[in-house]
């Protein structure tokens, strides 16, 4: 009598879930940690199309639709704080890949393995500093009247002091370079570790026919770790519409003088939910960047597999 192949095929991922068990209750607690984590706020997609009533509850408040959506597009300041957004990011964005690119070469040129794991520290730690205590030393460095800006560089020099945070035009050089300063490192750690497994036989090859450093590093380091870079730059494509809050909030000491060229819709929401406490409103720019961001990573992608597949993030 011959086994139905639905049994047989039953058998068969039976025995793999077996063989794979030890994996399994190991990956567990992940699972667990990114469905508490992950998906589990996802059932607050429901309150950007609610009109939340604490007495109601979630449920038993009105639906209402798109309202909360055209709040964002209500405001004479909505495309302002949409286009800051989007240039922040993607300067952010061009500016960090290129300084962490060439931070990782760098540190793969360094030999001595102390040197090397303490360069490696050196440069990540930002990373691991809250926006908090990033924004007290910003602070530190563009107090008015005692920072170290104002008080050890400009007067020294002869010219007046300035005061930082009432002056909006200079604040968009200023957070491009403590977002480096934060963030660099940790992408930087992230392609040594792919210049690290590139073998040295390509570089020995390239040495016997009279390349230099600049050649290896344009011709052989940086075509093998772009898909790594591909990766990372779709991960960030996927959070442009998203603005880091602590940096924009912390790092301008929420100052109101700064709006007119900080103002992103992280702050802008977060404002605007202090005043009315609208939290169908957060709720809906949450959802509205999360949407954007899952079809321009969609998009980016599949331009990406147009053109080379197996660089592809899927």
């Amino acid at each position: 009598m011959k086994t139905a192949p639905s049994a047989v095929r039953s058998k068969r991922k039976g025995g793999r879930f077996w063989k794979y068990r030890a994996l399994i209750v190991l990956a567990l607690p992940g699972i667990l940690l990114m469905f508490i984590n992950n998906y589990l706020p996802m059932f607050g997609i429901f309150l950007a199309f609610k009109d939340l009533n604490y007495t109601d509850g979630i449920w038993g408040s009105a639906w209402v639709g798109l309202d909360n959506f055209k709040f964002l597009f209500a405001s004479n300041d909505a495309w302002m704080i949409i286009k800051h957004t989007l240039l922040y990011n993607i300067s952010f964005l061009l500016i960090n890949t290129t300084l962490a690119v060439l931070l990782a070469i760098l540190l793969n040129e360094v030999k001595n393995k102390i040197a090397s794991k303490f360069f490696q520290s050196t440069v990540i730690l930002p990373n691991f500093i809250s926006m908090v205590i990033v924004g007290y030393i910003v602070y530190g460095f563009l107090n008015p009247e005692l920072g170290f800006v104002n008080k050890f560089i400009l007067e020294p020099l002869g010219k007046d002091a300035v005061n930082w945070y009432a002056e909006a035009q200079q604040w968009p050089f200023i957070l491009t370079i403590v977002n480096a300063w934060k963030n660099v490192g940790y992408s930087a750690v992230v392609y040594l570790a792919a210049i690290v497994g590139i073998d040295s036989e390509y570089y020995e090859a390239a040495v016997i026919d009279g390349a230099g450093r600049w050649k290896q590093m344009t011709k052989i380091t940086i075509p093998l770790i772009s898909p790594v870079i591909i990766i990372m730059t779709l991960l960030a494509i996927g959070r442009i519409f998203n603005a880091d809050f602590g940096l924009f909030y912390q790092a301008t000491m929420a100052s109101g003088m700064l709006k007119e060229t900080t103002d992103v819709i992280d702050t802008y929401v977060y404002n605007a939910l202090m005043v009315t406490g609208d939290t169908g409103l957060a709720s809906s720019a949450g959802l509205l960047q999360s949407v954007v961001g899952f079809i321009l990573v969609i998009s980016v992608n599949l331009i990406v597999r147009k053109f080379s597949k197996e660089n592809a993030l899927f």
